[in-house]
């Protein structure tokens, strides 16, 4: 395709020994006090102007400020994906080939024209831990029970060109990305332009802390641009973070960022990027800069990016990086005006501030990763929640909680009082709050030696004083990468965690992403007799209810070390500041400010236990896994030889009977609620985590076939009829229409009677009747589970009507086909009376047949009475591309239609394959 120049921004520079071509940010007037995110995004229209998807206005309104709140089209250079959300995006590419053939079409036009890299990191589960063979137990049962979806990952690693593998037990796919995958300059087919990337995980924003542009987007999202299509997204606001002063010593970069989750999350950056900058940015290490851009998602924001500076390139030299690659970086971003100038007022649209000097030792939860809980305050802030907990059941319930908990455990204010000493001494019954799980676990913080070490040191200075964990805790640990490994033991730092019980347990996501497996007997019995709420604690991002284990009814974020020193107590009902975590040997009482190592000294263990040679010696065969994943069979020609008993890799039905031409967009009439639900209803809930329940509609279904081990809902997300019946599932989810039920169940308005979710969703698809789901703000929070969209859409639910959205889950449902409507300002379930039992009608949708947005619908819910309330919503589809995805029923379709040619789907030019 033919690029414009409209600003003479074509240039030649010499980078690493060669000559490419360039397109100077600093040639469109206005650019120069642009944030440094949107000289990148301005950097991408400039390489793509062609007229059509990118013209010369686009570039000028996006470079003197005009452009905010308007569509752009964004070609990222590569796409990130990891098997459980990748094998569904793979799926649907196999069933596109097989759409496109039926339609007289190639099937080999499927296939990705950018750069895809996939990670196999999210399979491995913690079934067994605590012991010295724990990882070669848990990597043996992966391969078995994932023998067949890793065969299916062979096949596309082999089919589509652009596509490369990382195999399973090397690592997690954000820390890889930090430690080898990025380029943060690529220089491809002659040209240079900065390394930026969608991915389809949440937290792909972890490369920001890199100075790479990159957030996450739902699968379906990622396959279109995959196949060449740009990413629509609107030219958000950019919000400074502006850095002062230092931190105190203790305090680690989890502190820094649940304080960063608070702080953002009130002022309200959803939909926004977020930058750094102030005169501390500089002093802020590369890993901790990771830590804070990983939990992006949390802040709400789309991106959290750190500008290129010389920590930038100290770290790509320091991480085995080739030396002419790292000096072309340099050149390159200062050529661009991308190097960090820490005297520049880039032109924010808010600046916020936070001096460093004031962040303190923290922990985050029980529910959400924003609700930060000074350490000072962790007991009283425990036995708030727990009250509340309590409060939700019955009196009865609760009083019997009570009763059997004991007053070490239950948070009234009239407990006996003990001395620490005697506190140690009196080692407590297992009640409400014991620590069930203290992980070491997940991308945000096991990228960062630093905390990593720290973690260590104090689990050698505990070894030493003699103390262990309590035996109910199970402990785990479950490194980033391999390199993880080499400097604890490097350090001699992996032995006293191990005595601890922290041994190695895969290389993975696991624990935060519920692959926690089972929690030790007694706590089970005690969960399941005496319905003890018990806790995690685990050094991860996400602690939603549900997500970290079924069982667990309070999930704690907190730092590695805190993790460890969690352990030790065994229980949240414990203050960690003032009380001892127990008595050495000669009876004296072990403190955590006892155990706790200081800066210096973990400063001094990362200097002389990591350098570049760690690196470059666990990346030389990353994408050549070890010998069982070289030994699977991986058959099939341009389209995949489906297995129709297949529980694990399944035909996904999302392009059946493929028409040319799509059905007219037509109004929503006689509409009923699937579910009511309230805030914060996050992906986690619609799309459940973790194993899958034996009583479950998807476990009856697995069972019924002949399937023992039903493992994880996330193993099975590329068997569509396994998600469908877990979709609205989670047993935290309260739905309004069965108020005295918890978990998947709902109201049957055809006859009443309340049923599993699937259950009176396929009863309303025989009957032919539409259904819609009812919520209120922050709808779709959480990762970018694109099967949280995908299950929606199957269950027959036609539109979501919310208060508010999450940015990401928002556009997996238009990529379904499902209409995202929210309330006006004011309105809400509550104000407009609203029980969700009332019939719905949806009325104003036709323009969509032309590809329109209307701006807004009208709605009319009739009860049974005969009232009706009228009202007014807002229609979110956001952009021109997302309402033309919408009138061919997603993204899917759209892009089938397009590759086989029948039909025109709109003047929208995909982007240039290379770059």
């Amino acid at each position: 395709m033919a690029r414009n120049d409209s600003f003479g921004a074509r240039k030649v520079l010499e980078l690493g020994g060669g000559q490419f071509e360039t397109w100077a940010v600093h040639a469109v007037p206005g650019a120069e006090d642009l944030p440094f995110s949107l000289k990148i995004v301005l950097e991408n229209l400039l390489r793509h102007e062609d007229g059509v998807t990118v013209t010369a206005e686009d570039i000028q309104d996006l470079a003197s400020g005009a452009g905010r709140g308007r569509e752009v089209s964004f070609a990222p250079a590569r796409v990130f994906l990891h098997d459980t959300n990748g094998i569904p995006v793979l799926a649907d590419l196999a069933a596109m080939r097989e759409a496109v053939r039926d339609l007289g079409g190639d099937p080999a036009v499927v296939d990705p024209v950018i750069p895809a890299e996939l990670t196999v990191d999210h399979s491995v589960v913690t079934d067994v831990s605590g012991r010295p063979d724990a990882m070669a137990l848990n990597v043996a049962r992966e391969y078995a029970r994932h023998e067949e979806r890793y065969r299916f990952l062979k096949w596309g690693q082999q089919q589509f060109r652009r596509l490369a593998v990382v195999p399973p037990g090397t690592g997690i796919m954000h820390q890889i990305n930090l430690e080898y995958l990025a380029d943060v300059v690529v220089r491809r087919d002659g040209r240079a332009f900065p390394d930026t990337l969608v991915g389809t995980d949440s937290h792909t924003t972890m490369i920001n802390g890199l100075g790479v542009l990159g957030w996450g987007v739902g699968g379906i999202e990622a396959e279109a641009a995959m196949l060449g299509l740009p990413v629509s997204t609107l030219v958000p606001p950019v919000v400074g973070l502006e850095l002062t002063g230092e931190r105190r010593p203790g305090v680690t970069a989890t502190d820094l960022v649940l304080t960063i989750a608070e702080l953002l999350r009130a002022h309200g950056v959803v939909g926004r990027f977020v930058e750094f900058t102030g005169p501390s940015v500089g002093a802020v290490p590369l890993a901790d800069r990771a830590t804070l851009a990983n939990m992006s998602p949390e802040f709400g924001s789309t991106c959290a990016i750190f500008p290129i500076d010389r920590v930038t390139v100290d770290y790509l030299r320091f991480t085995g990086r080739d030396a002419e690659h790292v000096a072309a970086v340099e050149r390159y971003a200062k050529e661009q005006g991308l190097w960090h100038d820490p005297a520049a007022r880039p032109r924010f649209d808010d600046l916020i501030r936070l001096d460093l000097s004031t962040v303190e030792p923290s922990l985050a939860g029980p529910r959400r990763p924003q609700d930060r809980i000074p350490l000072a305050s962790s007991r009283s802030r425990f036995r708030g929640a727990l009250a509340e907990l309590l409060a939700e059941r019955t009196p009865e319930a609760a009083g019997d909680a009570v009763d059997e908990a004991g007053e070490e455990s239950f948070p009234a204010s009239d407990a006996p009082a003990l001395s620490p000493e005697a506190r140690v001494h009196e080692e407590p019954a297992l009640g409400h709050g014991a620590v069930a799980i203290a992980a070491i676990t997940s991308c945000t913080n096991t990228s960062n030696p630093s905390v990593m070490v720290a973690a260590g040191l104090l689990a050698r200075n505990a070894v030493a004083a003699g103390l262990a964990a309590k035996p109910w805790v199970r402990t785990s640990l479950a490194p980033g990468s391999k390199v993880v490994t080499d400097y604890l033991r490097r350090a001699g730092l992996d032995a006293p965690l191990e005595q601890l019980g922290f041994h190695t347990v895969g290389y993975g996501c696991m624990t935060c992403i519920g692959n926690s497996g089972p929690l030790t007997p007694e706590v089970s019995r005690a969960v399941a007799d005496r319905d003890l709420l018990v806790a995690s604690v685990l050094s991860g991002n996400r602690n939603f209810e549900g997500r970290i284990n079924n069982d667990v009814a309070l999930n704690y974020l907190a730092s590695p070390p805190l993790v460890v020193a969690y352990a030790l107590a065994g229980s949240m009902d414990a203050d960690l500041l003032h009380e001892p975590l127990g008595v050495d040997p000669a009876g004296r009482p072990v403190y955590l400010g006892d155990l706790w190592p200081p800066d210096a000294e973990i400063e001094q263990v990362v200097r002389a236990n990591l350098d570049p040679a760690m690196f470059a010696d666990r990346y030389a065969d990353v994408f050549t896994g070890e010998e069982r994943w070289a030994q699977l069979p991986a058959g099939g020609g341009a389209t995949f030889d489906w297995d129709p008993d297949s529980t694990y890799v399944r035909r996904p039905p999302f392009l059946d009977g493929l028409s040319p031409v799509p059905e007219p967009v037509g109004d929503i009439t006689g509409a009923r609620a699937l579910a009511v639900l309230g805030d914060s209803v996050t992906t986690d809930h619609i799309c459940p985590a973790g194993r899958i329940p034996a009583d479950s509609p998807a476990g009856e279904f697995l069972r019924a076939r002949g399937e023992t081990d039903l493992n994880t809902y996330a193993s099975r997300r590329g068997d569509h009829e396994v998600m469908l019946r877990g979709a609205f599932g989670n047993q935290r989810l309260r739905n309004r229409l069965a108020p005295h039920r918890r978990g998947g169940w709902t109201l049957d308005h055809l006859d009443g009677r309340e049923k599993p979710v699937f259950e009176a969703a396929e009863h309303s698809r025989a009957a032919g009747t539409p259904l819609v789901v009812l919520a209120g703000r922050e709808y779709g929070t959480g990762s970018s589970r694109d099967w949280a969209a995908k299950g929606t859409a199957l269950l027959g639910v036609r539109a979501v009507l919310a208060e508010s959205f999450e940015r990401i889950h928002r556009s997996n449902l238009v990529g379904m086909g499902v209409l995202p409507l929210q309330f006006r300002a004011g309105d809400s379930v509550e104000s407009l009376g609203l029980t969700g039992r009332e019939t719905f009608d949806i009325t104003g949708l036709e323009g969509l047949s032309e590809g329109d947005r209307p701006g807004c619908v009208v709605v009319e819910a009739r009860s049974d009475d005969g009232s009706r309330v009228r009202f007014a919503a807002t229609v979110r589809v956001d952009t021109a591309r997302e309402a033309r995805y919408l009138r061919h029923g997603g993204i899917l379709p759209y892009v089938a239609r397009r590759l086989a040619g029948v039909a025109d789907p709109g003047p929208l030019s995909p982007s240039p394959a290379a770059p």
